[in-house]
């Protein structure tokens, strides 16, 4: 990747952080919680649609504790729960700061195929790190663009689109409307858990399968 190019992509994935951080702020706190959003055709998620249960993680790609839970427990949670069929595990977006890595992690994220987004995340979350130590963003994207199944160019374009912004949105106003007001937030068909260790999510995942 050139030099201009990964310019272009900084520029680009930066003039999202001031709508997506007004909408944050602008919304109404004192607003009633309502239920979970439902999953859509929209929602990025990974496991089988039919599976018995829903796991929804509200999630950053600024929050170190979202990386330390994608770096030490989704790897044994997949095996566990998701390659046996048991479990849909559903990734929205709740932008934390700083918002210069989270907006655009999510925009790069949601702008990939939709087969490789966890793919993507992955690679953001395992890459932070590098970033808070001194890294630089054009060489935290470049590995997630590597396995999104998107060009450069793709990618890019994408991101400046408004469906892009919307997307974020949504997932910001749902985690507002949920209740979710802190990062990684996990809900087990529809119901708030707050342990988010595997085993923690273990139980839940165990008392939703036998409450179906």
């Amino acid at each position: 990747m050139t030099n201009r190019r990964r310019s272009l992509l900084i520029l680009t994935l930066a003039l999202l952080a001031p709508a997506v951080a007004a909408s944050a702020s602008g919304s109404d706190s004192a607003r009633a919680q309502q239920a979970l959003a439902p999953v859509t055709a929209a929602d990025r998620s990974i496991g089988r649609a039919d599976a018995p249960v829903t796991v929804v993680e509200y999630a950053s790609f600024a929050c170190n504790h979202c990386a330390d839970w994608h770096r030490f427990v989704y790897p044994t949670f997949k095996t566990r729960f998701i390659d046996t069929g048991q479990v849909r595990l559903v990734f929205r977006n709740l932008p934390t700061l700083p918002e210069e890595m989270s907006l655009p992690g999510a925009a790069l994220a949601r702008c990939a195929a939709p087969e490789r987004f966890f793919d993507v995340a992955s690679a953001l979350m395992l890459g932070q790190d590098a970033v808070f130590r001194g890294g630089t963003r054009e060489d935290w994207y470049a590995p997630a663009i590597a396995v999104s199944g998107r060009t450069q160019a793709q990618i890019e374009a994408c991101v400046a689109t408004p469906a892009t912004l919307e997307a974020i949105n949504r997932d910001v106003e749902s985690a507002n409307a949920a209740g979710a007001t802190t990062t990684p937030a996990f809900f087990v068909n529809g119901r708030r858990v707050t342990d988010r260790s595997l085993g923690g999510l273990e139980v839940a995942i165990r008392a939703a399968a036998a409450a179906r």
